[in-house]
């Protein structure tokens, strides 16, 4: 680090010495521009400012000008070491505040695919690297692969065997290494771009290595042992986010085929209806899809869908299974199954936020439908993307007491209900995503 001799004067270091010393002195830097003193002075001794054996500027006076040149180095030294200090301590508060933030952000995450993207993400802002990439072991085939990349990584080898290169002994091995010269490295795996220093460090969830990150520059960055150490650190927090998201991924997967089965039996109550739950649920995230909808909210599009009908639960067989049509008592008793579907699901809170897409999916957009009469955008997108959903598949399925319409009959007469039994938007979206299958 540079020594500033100014910042001495501006302390009033020489003015200190001088009046300790009883002696003038004269300061310059190594250039010779006068920091300190009168240069018509006699002076009869000079000596070089030195640190860590480099000059840094001079020291002129008399018979105590060697001793005065010593002080100004150690004040000099003094200074030099507490701005290191200020400047290494306000680094360890940025890694720190670093390190809040993307725990944070990695404990909103759900999705292992989300986690890998964002660990390398932050690794790049904080570790220089041409190349970043995290690599999963398949639990499947036992391979590891490249799940997340930043740079070139797309244009090479995207999985490895374990011991297989650099990655695959990290994985195998469980210890983080720097590699400032791969030329040297016999495991190092020679790709079509250059590759002089690489940093990878496994992904561990207690004794069990699930992954590897690595970091690659195509000119020498001379990786320390601190950037391995703060590599380590955001690589047990990845490991943690990422397991997290895969159990959460596997509970939910496993959530999502029980609430399916459940809408299967119910379909199996009525033998018209085979199948359609899981039509309803198609052409609903289809609709969805046109209509730009937010990640979490398809989710919610999706469950809903499902769920739909879930309170015919309650719903008598001798009307549920009737094959006439049903007479007044009977089909008020049949709209009521909207209301049940809310019974059924209000005490689960995971189902909380899809109730009103199951509750109010026999809604119309002029207000005219059950069980509110709700309106317009009173009503839950998701419920009206439903209600067109599933008016078109029971239009083109067949009945006891009718056949199937054809689908070009069925999409003029949703077309012609727009605006009236259905939300315009919703519909427009419908007939878009009708053109695609």
């Amino acid at each position: 680090m540079k020594l500033d001799l100014g910042r001495l004067r501006k302390k009033g270091v020489y003015a200190l010495i001088a009046e300790v010393c009883a002696e003038p002195f004269l300061v310059q830097n190594v250039e010779g521009r006068i920091l300190y003193g009168d240069s018509d002075s006699d002076y009869t001794t000079k000596y070089p400012l030195l640190f860590q054996d480099e000059q840094f500027g001079w020291i002129s006076g008399g018979k105590r000008a060697y001793a005065i040149s010593r002080l100004v180095m150690l004040f000099a030294a003094s200074e030099c070491e507490k701005k290191e200090l200020g400047q290494e301590t306000l680094a360890k508060y940025r890694e720190l505040i670093f390190l809040y933030d993307i725990t944070e952000k990695l404990a909103a995450s759900l999705r292992p695919q989300e986690v890998a993207i964002l660990v390398i993400s932050e690794v790049n802002k904080l570790i220089k690297a041409d190349k970043v990439s995290l690599m999963l072991i398949n639990e499947e085939n036992g391979l590891l692969e490249v799940i997340a990349r930043l740079g070139e990584e797309a244009k090479t080898k995207l999985t490895l065997k374990l011991g297989e290169g650099i990655a695959g002994n990290i994985a195998l091995s469980g210890k983080a290494e720097i590699i400032n010269d791969t030329r040297r490295d016999p495991r190092f795996l020679e790709g079509r771009h250059k590759v002089s220093s690489m940093m990878c460090a496994p992904l561990r969830i207690k004794d069990r290595v699930i992954g590897v990150i690595n970091l690659s520059s195509a000119e020498p960055a001379n990786y320390t042992a601190e950037d391995l150490k703060l590599l380590s650190v955001l690589t047990l927090q990845a490991a943690a986010a990422i397991e997290n998201a895969r159990l959460y991924d596997n509970l939910k997967e496993a959530f999502l085929t029980t609430v399916s089965t459940l809408a299967e039996t119910i379909d199996k109550r009525d033998p018209y209806t085979g199948g359609h739950t899981k039509r309803v649920m198609e052409y609903s995230l289809a609709i969805g899809n046109f209509l730009g909808l937010s990640n979490p909210e398809r989710e919610r599009l999706k469950l809903a869908a499902i769920l739909h009908d879930i309170g015919k639960i309650g719903v008598r067989d001798n009307i549920l299974l009737k094959e006439g049509k049903l007479d007044e008592t009977e089909y008020n008793e049949m709209k009521r199954h909207t209301v049940y579907g809310e019974e059924v699901l209000k005490y689960i809170k995971f189902f909380n936020d899809i109730i009103p897409g199951v509750k109010s999916h026999h809604e119309r957009y002029d207000g005219r439908g059950y069980p509110e009469g709700l309106s317009g955008e009173q009503t839950d997108i998701i419920a009206r993307i439903i209600a067109v959903a599933d008016t078109f598949d029971a239009m083109t399925s067949d009945r006891p007491y009718r056949k199937a319409l054809s689908k070009e009959a069925a999409f003029a007469e949703i077309k012609k209900n727009s605006g009236s039994q259905y939300d315009p938007q919703v519909v427009e979206a419908f007939l878009k995503a009708v053109a695609m299958w």
